[in-house]
Formats: C-alpha cells, sequence, structure tokens
C-alpha cells in the first residue's frame, strides 16, 4: 500500500498531470453547468445557487488544482472541493443505478446493463472521477477541522434547500416519487463524507 502511493504521489507532483486534470475538471465544469440548463430557467433566481450542484464542486476543484499548481494553500477552497467532490461524485452514481434498477429490476438486465444508457456510463465514470480525484490528493490538502465545519455547515444546508424547496437535480422518472427518501441518503451521505474528509485531516496531520 505504501508503495502505492509512493506512485501516486510521484503522479500528483508532475505538471503535466496537473494540468491534465485542470483542463478536465474545467471543461466538466462547463459541461456540467450546460446539463443544468433547462433546471436553471425553471429555478427561481434566489435558489439557483443550490442547483448546479457537481459542476459548482468540480469547478471548485478546478480551483484547488489551480492553487495547488502554484504551490498557493487555500483552505477553504481546499475543504469545498474535497468534501463535495466526494459527496455528489458518489451521489450521482448512485442515483443513475438507483434510477436504472427502478425501471427494470431484472437480474438478467441489471447483470448485462442493459438498463443502464451510454450516457448513464459517461455520466458515472466522469462523477466517479470526480470522487477519486478528492480522495489521492488528500495528502495535499492543509485545511482542518474549521474549515471541515464551515463545509459541513454549507453542504448540509444546501441539503435543506434541495428537498425543502425542491431544487435538487432532477432525478430520473422511475425514483422521482421517492423524494423523500432520496432526502434522507442524501444528508447521511453527506454525514460520511464530512466525517470521511474531517479523518482524512486528522490523519494527514498526524503524519505530519
Amino acid at each position: 500500500m505504501a508503495y502505492l502511493w509512493q506512485k501516486i504521489d510521484q503522479y500528483l507532483e508532475q505538471s503535466w498531470f496537473i494540468l491534465t486534470l485542470i483542463v478536465i475538471n474545467f471543461l466538466g465544469s462547463i459541461y456540467g453547468f450546460y446539463w443544468y440548463k433547462y433546471q436553471l430557467l425553471e429555478t427561481p433566481k434566489k435558489w439557483l445557487i443550490f442547483v448546479p450542484d457537481s459542476p459548482t464542486s468540480s469547478t471548485f476543484f478546478t480551483l484547488f488544482l489551480i492553487f495547488y499548481y502554484f504551490r498557493k494553500k487555500s483552505p477553504l477552497i481546499e475543504a469545498m472541493a474535497s468534501i463535495t467532490s466526494f459527496k455528489y461524485g458518489i451521489w450521482a452514481v448512485v442515483m443513475i443505478l438507483w434510477g436504472a434498477l427502478a425501471r427494470d429490476s431484472s437480474l438478467i438486465k441489471i447483470l448485462t446493463i442493459q438498463s443502464i444508457t451510454w450516457s448513464d456510463v459517461m455520466l458515472m465514470g466522469s462523477h466517479l472521477g470526480m470522487a477519486l480525484e478528492a480522495i489521492l490528493f488528500f495528502k495535499k490538502y492543509s485545511y482542518g477541522i474549521i474549515s471541515v465545519l464551515l463545509i459541513a455547515v454549507w453542504t448540509l444546508f444546501n441539503d435543506y434547500i434541495d428537498y425543502s424547496q425542491d431544487v435538487h437535480p432532477w432525478l430520473a422518472e422511475s425514483i422521482s416519487n421517492i423524494d423523500p427518501i432520496v432526502a434522507r441518503f442524501t444528508v447521511g451521505l453527506s454525514i460520511l463524507t464530512i466525517l470521511l474528509f474531517y479523518f482524512l485531516s486528522y490523519l494527514r496531520r498526524k503524519q505530519a
């Protein structure tokens, strides 16, 4: 495991690798905001900031990568980038699979992924990438408990607005009638993500 992390660290220190991730995250953010265009048009202006969860997360991760490339520290941006990228990366994958299962729970179709479209595969791949990069860079972050608590407040407040004002990301039609269940899952995922990144920040500081 130590050898694996050593190899990962070597890539995370390479300028070409960081620049590649900056471009990927930046372009992904643009596409993400475009993907939300219809929902943004239908949302009251006062709630707009709470709608595009994933592209906002990847935008903050782009900012973190730019800071990291220039060897600058910004604990609050790092915390926002890592916590929300992981949370919404996992959330999107679960929602896509949940929607596919609700459309057709046939074991054969699940195993052959017949109920999942190529668009679903692309979205799952990109969102898994968000969650993965948030974890891979954990040794590079500089934030502590204060930043984690501040982003925790934002994340949970965002969940509250999403489901109390019905401005959460649009769900697949097959699960659009179970908002309360999705809301509970989302809050639970937020809490687990916050605890995970608090633990990782503690682990990083302990090893320093």
